[in-house]
C-alpha cells in the first residue's frame, strides 16, 4: 500500500506538471491524476481499468479524490492495486486540489458524504429491493396471462406490451461501462457518451451551437431538430441502437455471463408467446416492446440533462459539475415509480452508488449545501421536465447561433467607426 513507501522516495509535483499529464498537450501519452494527494501513472492501467479505459481517462491531468470515493465501494481492495501505478505525491506547497476549485464547497461536500455514510444512506434495504423484484415478476405474468386469457386481440396485445415495456433492462457491464462514464463527466461533450448525438444529429448546448455556427458546420436542419426529436430520439434509440449494441458489447468484452442472461430472455419471450402469437405476432410484440421501452428511457433520462448546462470539460470540482449538468422532479408515488427514482437526478449524480431509495432522505442535505454555496438546486413537475427537453431544443439553434452573429456584427461595426 502507498502508506509503506518511504516518504524520501516518492517524487514531488505540482498541479502544473499534473495538468500536462492529460493525454493531451505536452505529455500526449503520459496520462496522471491525483486521489488524496497522491500522483498515480495510469498511462498503461487505463486500458486494464475494469471500468473501462474512458471512465479514468477522464479524470488525466486532474484530481480525481471525489469519483474514486464516489464509485468505489471497497476502496481498501482498489488501493492495494493502485499500489503499483503511484509515482509521487503533490509538493508541500501544493494545495490537495486544483487552485481554481472552490476549497470551501469541496470540503463541504466531503464533509456532507461523510455523513451520508454515518447515516448508513450508502446500505441497501433488501426488502425493497426483493419487492421490486417481485412487482417486476408480477407485471411479466400479468402482461402472458391478458394474452392468454383475452387473446391476441389489438386491445390486450397493446395492453401486454405496455406491461412489458415498464419491465426491461439492460446487461449490468455494458450499463455501468456506458453510464458512470456519464457520471464522471456529465454533459461534458467528447467525455460524457449521452451528450455524443452532438452535432452529427443535434446541436446541444448554447456554448456547442455558437461554436457550430462559428465554423459553419450542419449536418442537420437544426432549426427543426424539436420536430425531428420525435423521430430519431425517443422511438428509435433503442431497437435501432442498443438492441445490436449491447450484444456487441458483451462478445467484444467477454461478458459471457450478460450474454447468457440476454440470450435466455430471448428464448423464454419467444417459447412464451409463439403458442399464442405466432411468429410473426411474436416478433411484432418484441418491436413494440421495444419501442415503448425507448421512448420511456429517452424521456426520462434525458429530462433531467438535455435542458440543463452542456459544454466541454472545465475541471470543476465534483459538486459543481453534476449540480450544472442534473435537475429533479417533483416527488410522488408515481414519478418516484414511473422514473425509477431517476426524478432524484441530482443525489443519484452526487452518490451513484447510493440505493435509490435513499435518496429522498438524502436531498435536504443537498440542498442546504446549495443554498450555503449559492447553487441553484433545479426542481420541476414531470410534464415541465419533458417539455424542457423540446424547448431546449427549440431554443438552442438557430437563436443562440443568431445571438452570437448579432453580438459579432456590432463588434464590426463598432470596429469599422474606430
Amino acid at each position: 500500500m502507498e502508506g509503506s513507501e518511504p516518504a524520501r522516495r516518492l517524487r514531488r509535483f505540482t498541479w502544473e506538471e499534473i495538468g500536462q499529464r492529460s493525454g493531451r498537450g505536452p505529455a500526449p501519452q503520459e496520462r496522471w491524476l491525483v486521489i488524496d494527494r497522491k500522483v498515480y501513472d495510469i498511462s498503461r492501467f487505463c486500458r486494464r481499468h475494469p471500468g473501462g479505459s474512458r471512465v479514468i481517462s477522464h479524470y488525466a491531468g486532474q484530481d480525481a479524490t471525489d469519483p474514486f470515493i464516489a464509485f468505489h465501494l471497497d476502496k481498501t481492495l482498489v488501493r492495494k492495486y493502485m499500489s503499483p501505478l503511484l509515482i509521487g505525491e503533490l509538493a508541500p506547497d501544493q494545495p490537495s486540489f486544483e487552485p481554481s476549485k472552490n476549497k470551501k464547497l469541496v470540503e463541504d461536500f466531503r464533509e456532507l458524504r461523510a455523513t451520508v455514510e454515518k447515516m448508513g444512506l450508502l446500505n441497501p434495504n433488501h426488502t425493497f429491493f426483493l419487492l421490486y423484484l417481485c412487482h417486476i415478476l408480477v407485471l411479466d405474468v400479468a402482461a402472458w396471462l391478458i394474452i392468454w386469457y383475452f387473446g391476441a386481440s389489438t386491445l390486450p396485445f397493446l395492453f401486454s406490451a405496455v406491461l412489458l415495456g415498464t419491465v426491461q433492462g439492460a446487461p449490468a457491464s455494458w450499463w455501468n461501462h456506458l453510464h458512470f462514464q456519464h457520471h464522471a463527466k456529465p454533459n461534458c461533450f467528447r467525455k460524457d457518451p449521452d451528450v455524443n448525438m452532438h452535432p452529427l444529429f443535434f446541436a446541444l448546448g448554447k456554448t456547442l451551437s455558437v461554436e457550430l455556427g462559428v465554423q459553419k458546420k450542419k449536418f442537420m436542419p437544426y432549426n427543426h431538430q424539436h420536430k425531428y426529436f420525435f423521430i430519431i430520439g425517443p422511438p428509435a434509440l433503442v431497437p435501432l441502437y442498443f438492441q445490436w449494441y449491447v450484444f456487441y458489447f458483451a462478445v467484444q468484452r467477454k461478458q459471457w455471463v450478460d450474454l447468457a442472461w440476454m440470450l435466455s430472455f430471448y428464448i423464454r419471450f419467444f417459447l412464451t408467446y409463439l403458442p399464442f402469437l405466432g411468429v410473426k405476432g411474436t416478433l411484432g410484440l418484441h418491436l413494440l416492446v421495444r419501442f415503448i421501452e425507448s421512448n420511456w428511457f429517452v424521456w426520462v433520462t434525458q429530462m433531467n440533462h438535455i435542458p440543463m448546462h452542456i459544454d466541454y470539460d472545465k475541471n470543476v470540482d465534483w459538486f459543481s459539475t453534476q449540480l450544472q449538468a442534473t435537475c429533479n422532479v417533483h416527488q410522488s408515488f408515481f414519478n418516484d415509480w414511473f422514473s425509477g427514482h431517476l426524478n432524484f437526478q441530482i443525489e443519484h449524480h452526487l452518490f451513484p452508488t447510493m440505493p435509490r431509495h435513499n435518496y429522498w432522505k438524502v436531498a435536504p442535505l443537498v440542498k442546504s449545501l446549495c443554498a450555503k454555496h449559492g447553487i441553484e438546486y433545479q426542481c420541476k413537475p414531470l410534464l415541465t421536465a419533458f417539455a424542457d427537453i423540446v424547448q431546449r431544443g427549440d431554443n438552442s439553434w438557430p437563436r443562440e447561433y443568431e445571438v452570437f452573429l448579432s453580438e459579432l456584427q456590432t463588434n464590426l461595426m463598432k470596429l469599422e467607426k474606430c
